[in-house]
């Protein structure tokens, strides 16, 4: 039985405080008296919906948004209301406009199970009544006790019970946790002697023993068994209540900016809806008080109609207004927008730049909503280890005595390694190198391939066996790797010996007295070791700021301009000391040491006592070039994003000083940057507490950072000039802590205020030991400072989960082991490169064609209802509709809604290539730009100058109705149909002038939807539909286009709509550095930026369009009246006009 207390090994409220466990679901004896606790089981869930709950949550969110429950309310009121307009239309619009909304959601939750399902479906091997049983991953219980082979990943949280090694360990990575492909230690519990299988089942001979846990005990989920053969564990922590699950938190519902702006228009637009039916209901009842207009002879009101109270039927009437002009607020445009968003992030994985050759994956969308905050990110977080670095260290140089050397390939050429230049000093530094690490052999015989070195020659007498390492941290394995290049070899660790080979192949042996651990504070570790001569060595590695205090200061002074110019090239550097301790200094730091590590409080400091006691007054002996490998074009991608004008941060839980390594090596730190830390280190002060030099220092950053800076433009991240500096800001997640938690006596909110300005204005932040909380915590804290920036995370491992669901845009990496970050990110890419592209080609273009896609389609809306609204002024405020029903339906989803959707896909106002090349033109949709209220407010003045354009020129051509040849007049319905033909060719129209990038699709949709309506129109009525009572529409159209006057109005009008904005960007002269590849519509540079690479291919097509129109309008109008159509029989109107055209059109009297 285990009570396994680990608070102190995970400390989250979450989590049960204690738990008691029956090992093997062992029957609890009849002495103790024991609950059995409920437990999740093993399943993890990434999905959001299920089967059953899926239709009502997603309505739930669908009617969140204030144009969905609008369409609601609409909808109710037309079901109780069956005029002006047949409520059939509405209904079936927005019914068809949910349930398009309904399937994009339901896809990629689906893709959602479907990963799930992969990871709970995992066969596993479980110890059940002594046998060893095959079960799913999510079928395991806590108590159950698993088995995992080597290579294997463990499926829940286990405590270590038996290892097949003899000094019982087992050896981990964490790469699909972290990233880091290192190898971590963990151990079974102190007593797992009492444990053996018998017939494969465990049992305790003890019965009560309490066991302590501790982190070296745990096995954590998604973790890797490696160079174990086996390993036995008892299950404590499962499903969702593991520590990579409760790292995730919570998932939330991330809305995109554009959707913000979306319902500040549409509340715009619904006062203006509210306003037209106020205007309407009052002026119709203000016109009804004049004498015989209530209730004229013609139309007597029934006695119902009479007794029905008037305020009641006031707001009836203004419903009806409601109903008449709700089409102003486009049900369409969420359906388009849906669409748009979905088939759009399609061409994410479609993109064949995105593939990778080596995993065989391209990029993966798990969220298509957020397609276009891609372009309006502001702030990018991005992790270290596996996404900026390959965790792949190498061995550059060294530095002994003052002298640099650099390994070649040739021994020829490897600097400074002769007898002349001191055989001694550069032995002893190979030998620290071989010595002062905590690294071990790979056990021979083992087939998984780790840390492989290839056989040294020409510098040993004899080759090597390809040896491999393990080690906690990736650099020990490249500094014994660097020492084997040189000609000392290690051989391993056996029974506390430390076998080395050296350049004459000798074995020396050492023995290993006492390991001196690294730890943050101290940055060094050492071991002290003894010769078989009797002579006591303590040898230690570590960050320059922690060795060069503890050294002769004329051995600084050789070794620091090697170390500072290494650490500015990016290498990761360590500097060796040594010191010969006398036996009376051994004796007294081995019992110190031994009384240290007994004590039962205060442990640490007394430990950190004598370290600090043993490692004064050592020798330098040199420092360590390693390079710790960068992701491919990882520089060049940090550098575009802050051309951008975004900002980065690199959150990482490595220690300071290899974080600060891969910035200088991305070049998010340059040479002339000045560096402000804030760390643990800094706030050591004798005279002030931790949290007044904190508030100090906070103080002393921001009057040099912000008050004493000068003024930077908008959207510059670095500046160039060697006058302005620039700063990075270092911070690590103690310091994190007390910042965001100080004492309380101390303002969190000044805190706070004063981090987030000094990192506004600086190049870049690093924050380094980050627990995977902090991360989130970082993120939620930018992300709802002033201004709400936009964020993006991007990693590769678990511990980066939490901040990728907390960010606008979460990116996961796919990297090679472990697929947690993909699974819960919104977008996964194949490496870090990708990023480039997919901010500043697809996020633009994204950003620029849904920005365009809201504006157009209010400004088309606009257009179609203003003509509705002012006809009431013309018909006695009766709801009488301007247009017929079908017309009110097909607008939005025929007539209008193709166009835009090939535009909103398939635009690109830049070419890529440009986008690419010049990150710059990213700044110029940033902030929303496309979706503020000025460029808001010019297609609002344009739509009503369009629907004013388009009543009153078709009102004064109807001043003299009788435009037919035989002097028959036009009736309303005529004079709906020519308003609602001017209006179709003008949107249309003015779409294609805004189109830059003409493709096939968009010559289809934009010309076959001018010839679908014109057919429509000829079809619906020219037949006699037998479901509809009244057919308004029956050869009105056929009797519009009959009449010269009307084609000439239409043509005209259609023109003088278009002209002013056609002048206005022909006249204009293209401004900026980049005008001759992109130049502004005016009035509002941000409304539209259109490439020239086609010289105004648009106005080309579109006046040779109503050139084409202008000229078949008489031959269509002489058809018409050759043929006398209009004052035929309406069922052989269609077979005169038939005949006719099959006559030779040559004999035709009419030419």
């Amino acid at each position: 039985m285990f009570f396994d207390n680990l608070n102190d090994l995970c400390s989250f409220s979450e989590r049960v405080d204690s738990r008691t466990i029956y090992v093997g679901h062992r029957p609890c004896p009849d002495t103790e008296a024991f609950i059995p606790s409920k437990f999740c089981d093993n399943r993890i869930v990434s999905s959001k919906y299920t089967v059953w709950n899926f239709l009502p949550k997603n309505l739930f969110e669908q009617f969140r948004r204030i144009a969905n429950f609008y369409f609601l309310i609409i909808f109710l009121v037309q079901v109780n209301c069956l005029r002006p307009p047949p409520a059939v239309f509405s209904h079936t619009s927005i019914l068809f406009a949910h349930t398009l909304c309904l399937s994009p959601k339901g896809y990629e939750d689906w893709l959602r199970h479907k990963a799930d399902k992969e990871v709970n479906k995992y066969p596993v091997t479980v110890l059940e009544d002594g046998r060893s049983v095959k079960k799913e991953s999510e079928k395991i219980k806590v108590g159950d006790v698993v088995e995992v082979v080597e290579d294997e990943t463990f499926p829940c949280d286990l405590i270590l019970l038996q290892s097949s090694r003899e000094d019982g360990t087992c050896f981990v990575t964490t790469a699909s946790l972290d990233g880091e492909s290192n190898h971590k230690v963990s151990l079974c519990t102190s007593h797992s002697i009492f444990y053996h299988f018998c017939c494969l089942s465990v049992f305790n001979h003890l019965g009560t023993n309490i066991t302590s846990l501790g982190p070296e005990n745990l096995l954590l989920k998604g973790a890797t068994l490696k160079n174990t053969k086996k390993i036995y564990g008892v299950s404590v922590y499962t499903g969702m209540e593991t520590k990579m699950a409760l790292n995730y938190q919570g998932k939330s519902q991330k809305r995109s900016a554009v959707e913000k702006s979306i319902n500040a228009f549409l509340l715009v637009y619904l006062s203006i809806l509210i306003s037209k039916a106020v205007v309407c209901t009052t002026l119709k009842y203000v016109w009804q008080s004049k004498e015989g207009q209530d209730e004229p002879w013609y139309n007597q009101k029934t006695q119902k109609e009479k007794d029905t109270n008037m305020y009641l039927k006031m707001f009836t009437d203004f419903l009806s207004f409601m109903v008449l002009f709700n089409f102003i607020i486009p049900v369409s445009m969420y359906v388009t927008v849906e669409m748009q968003k979905f088939l759009g992030s399609f061409f994410i994985t479609w993109d064949k730049d995105f593939f990778d050759p080596e995993i065989q994956e391209g990029a993966l969308v798990n969220t298509s909503d957020l397609n276009e905050e891609l372009g309006q990110v502001e702030y990018v977080f991005t992790d270290k280890t596996g996404t900026l670095t390959q965790n792949n260290m190498e061995f550059i140089e060294c530095c002994i005595d003052g002298f640099q050397y650099r390994y070649r390939d040739t021994q020829s050429e490897v600097d400074g390694f002769t007898v002349t230049d001191g055989p001694e000093k550069e032995e002893l530094f190979l030998r620290a190198l071989c010595l002062c690490h905590t690294v071990q052999v790979k056990e021979a015989g083992s087939e998984v391939l780790v840390d492989q070195v290839d056989g040294i020659d020409g510098l040993l007498s004899q080759p090597e066996e390809e040896r491999g390492f393990i080690a906690s941290s990736p650099d020990e394995i490249a500094l014994v790797k660097g020492a084997m290049k040189y000609g000392f070899t290690f051989l391993g660790l056996e029974s506390k010996s430390m076998k080395i080979k050296n350049r004459q192949n000798d074995i020396e042996e050492y023995k290993l007295l006492h390991v001196l651990n690294f730890d943050p504070v101290r940055r060094r570790m050492s071991v002290i070791v003894q010769t078989k001569s009797g002579e006591t060595l303590l040898f230690c590695k570590g960050a320059d700021s922690s060795i060069f205090p503890r050294v002769r200061p004329e051995e600084v002074d050789r070794i620091r301009m090697h170390v500072e110019r290494n650490a500015t090239e990016g290498y990761r550097t360590l500097c060796v000391a040594y010191k010969q301790l006398s036996a009376e200094e051994y004796a007294m730091a081995d019992t110190g040491l031994r009384e240290a590590r007994l004590a039962l409080q205060d442990r640490e400091e007394k430990l950190m006592a004598m370290y600090n006691q043993v490692e004064m007054g050592m020798s330098l002996i040199g420092a360590t070039a390693v390079e710790d490998r960068l992701q491919e074009e990882a520089a060049e991608t940090m550098e575009a994003l802050q051309g951008a004008g975004m900002k980065v941060w690199v959150l990482t839980g490595d220690k300071m000083e290899t974080a600060k390594s891969t910035c200088y090596a991305c070049r998010l730190f340059q040479r002339g940057t000045e560096l402000l830390e804030l760390t643990v280190r800094t706030l050591e002060d004798e005279k002030l507490n931790s949290d007044q030099k904190l508030h100090e220092l906070l103080q002393e950053y921001h009057n040099k950072a912000v008050k004493d800076a000068p003024p930077v433009k908008a959207g510059v991240t670095r500046s160039w000039s060697t006058a302005n500096q620039d700063y990075g800001f270092i911070i690590d997640g103690a310091t994190l802590s007390l910042l965001m938690n100080p004492p309380h006596d101390a303002d969190a909110s000044q805190y706070k205020s004063l981090f987030l300005q000094i990192c506004q204005n600086c190049t870049a932040v690093l924050c380094c030991r980050m627990a995977p909380l902090q991360k989130a915590q970082i993120v939620k804290m930018v992300k709802n400072s002033q201004g709400s920036p936009i964020t993006l995370s991007i990693g590769d491992g678990a511990n980066d989960v939490s901040m990728i669901l907390e960010a606008h845009v979460g990116i996961g990496i796919k990297g090679k082991e472990g697929r947690q970050a993909v699974r819960n990110s919104d977008y996964a890419i194949p490496k870090l490169k990708h990023l480039k592209k997919l901010l500043l080609a697809h996020g633009h273009l994204y950003y620029v064609r849904i920005a365009h896609l809201v504006q157009y389609f209010f400004y088309k809306n606009l257009c179609f209802i203003l003509p509705q609204f002012l006809y009431q002024f013309f018909c006695g405020y009766s709801q009488q509709p301007l247009y017929d029903a079908a017309y009110l339906t097909m607008y939005n989803i025929c007539f209008t809604s193709m166009p835009i959707l090939a535009y909103s896909l398939l635009e690109q106002h830049i070419s890529i290539e440009i986008l690419l090349h010049n990150a710059a033109l990213y700044r110029e949709i940033a902030n929303n730009a496309m979706l503020r209220w000025r460029p808001f407010l010019y297609w609002t003045v344009l739509g009503i100058f369009q629907g004013l354009m388009f009543f009153f020129g078709v009102r004064f051509l109807f001043s003299n109705p009788a435009l037919q040849d035989n002097g028959q007049v036009f009736g309303n319905w005529s004079y709906g149909t020519i308003v609602f033909t001017v209006l179709v060719f003008t949107v249309t129209l003015k779409l294609a002038l805004d189109t830059r990038h003409w493709t096939w699709i968009n010559h289809f949709v934009i010309w076959g939807s001018l010839a679908f309506y014109v057919f429509f129109s000829f079809f619906w009525g020219g037949i006699i539909w037998p479901f509809l009572k009244q057919q308004r529409l029956y050869f009105v159209f056929a009797n519009v286009l009959s009449s010269v006057s009307a084609w000439l109005v239409i043509i005209i009008l259609i023109l003088l709509s278009l002209l002013p904005e056609i002048l206005l960007v022909v006249l204009r002269k293209p401004r900026g550095h980049h005008s001759q590849q992109v130049y502004c519509s005016l009035p509002f540079p941000p409304l539209s930026l259109n490439s020239s690479f086609l010289p105004y291919p648009s106005y080309f097509l579109i006046f040779s369009l109503i050139y084409l129109l202008f000229c078949s309008s008489f031959i269509l109008h002489h058809v018409l009246t050759r043929c006398n159509v209009t004052q035929s029989q309406p069922i052989t109107r269609y077979l005169k006009l038939y005949s006719y055209v099959k006559q030779d059109f040559g004999q035709a009297e009419c030419l």
